[in-house]
C-alpha cells in the first residue's frame, strides 16, 4: 500500500507458447522464468497481493512454490493465442470484487520480462500516485540504433527513401541532435483500476512513462533470448550493470 492505495499485482502467464513452448516455466539461472517476477512483486514496498493468472496447473503450482497465490485457473477463452490482455485483467478484478476485495491500483508484471527490479516497481507506483492529474504509467525505453532517423524505404524504382518523409534528401542528423524517441518495452504496467475499467487500456493522454535502460527492455520470446537474459542477469550480479 502506498498513501491508502491498496496495490494488486497481476502476472499473466498462460499455458500455450508458440515462440518458446512453456516459457514461463523455462529455467533462467535455477529457477523458472516466472519467478524472478513473483520475488520482484513480492519484494516491492507496497503491493500488498502478488497473483498469477493462468489457465495451466504446472504454472499454478510453480507460482505457488515461489509465494504467488493464485486463487482461480483462467478461462481457456482467455487463454488463446489472440486473447487480450484486458480481457485477463478484468477477469481477476472481477474474481476479487466478487469475494469483496477491492484495489486502487493494479500493476501488469509480464513475466516475460526479468530484468526489471523491484524497485522499478515502486518508482512506478510513487510516480503514479504522486501524480494527481495522471491515471496510469508504463515503461519505455529509448531508441538508439533504430531511431526513425536512420530508416529508409526502396522505392519502385529500386532508390532508397528517407522513411518518415520518403524524401530523397539525405540530410541524417548526429544521433547527438536527434530527438529521443522511445518504445513500449513491455516490463511494467500500472494503471488506477478505476481509469482501466473505463478506458480499458494503459495507453491513453493521462499515462506517464518510466525510462529503463536498454539491457533491462530484454523480453523472453524465444531461446536465445534466455542465453542473453542469463548472460545480463550474471553481469548484473557482479555489479558490471546498474
Amino acid at each position: 500500500m502506498y498513501k491508502g492505495k491498496k496495490i494488486l499485482a497481476l502476472i499473466p502467464a498462460r499455458g500455450g507458447s508458440k515462440g518458446l513452448p512453456r516459457k514461463n516455466i523455462k529455467p533462467l539461472l535455477g529457477k523458472p522464468l516466472i519467478a524472478w517476477t513473483i520475488e520482484q512483486a513480492k519484494a516491492s514496498k507496497y503491493v500488498d497481493k502478488v497473483v498469477v493468472s493462468t489457465d495451466d496447473e504446472e504454472i499454478a503450482k510453480v507460482a505457488v512454490k515461489y509465494g504467488a497465490e493464485v486463487p482461480f485457473l483462467r478461462p481457456k477463452e482467455l487463454a488463446r493465442d489472440e486473447s487480450p490482455t484486458i480481457g485477463v485483467i478484468l477477469h481477476a478484478l472481477e474474481f476479487f470484487s466478487d469475494s469483496g476485495e477491492k484495489f486502487d491500483l493494479l500493476a501488469l508484471l509480464e513475466p516475460t520480462s526479468p530484468l526489471r527490479d523491484s524497485e522499478d516497481i515502486d518508482k512506478c507506483i510513487i510516480s503514479l500516485v504522486d501524480r494527481e492529474d495522471a491515471e496510469s504509467i508504463v515503461s519505455i525505453c529509448k531508441l538508439e540504433g533504430t531511431h526513425p532517423e536512420f530508416n529508409v524505404i526502396i522505392d519502385d524504382s529500386g532508390f532508397i527513401r528517407k522513411a518518415l518523409d520518403k524524401s530523397s534528401k539525405f540530410n541524417v542528423l548526429r544521433r547527438q541532435e536527434l530527438r529521443d524517441i522511445f518504445f513500449f518495452e513491455g516490463s511494467i504496467y500500472i494503471s488506477n483500476v478505476s481509469s482501466l475499467l473505463k478506458r480499458k487500456t494503459f495507453y491513453h493522454d493521462r499515462t506517464l512513462g518510466y525510462i529503463v535502460p536498454r539491457w533491462k527492455s530484454l523480453e523472453i520470446d524465444e531461446f536465445c533470448d534466455l542465453i542473453c537474459a542469463e548472460a545480463l542477469m550474471k553481469a548484473k550480479q557482479e555489479g558490471i550493470l546498474k
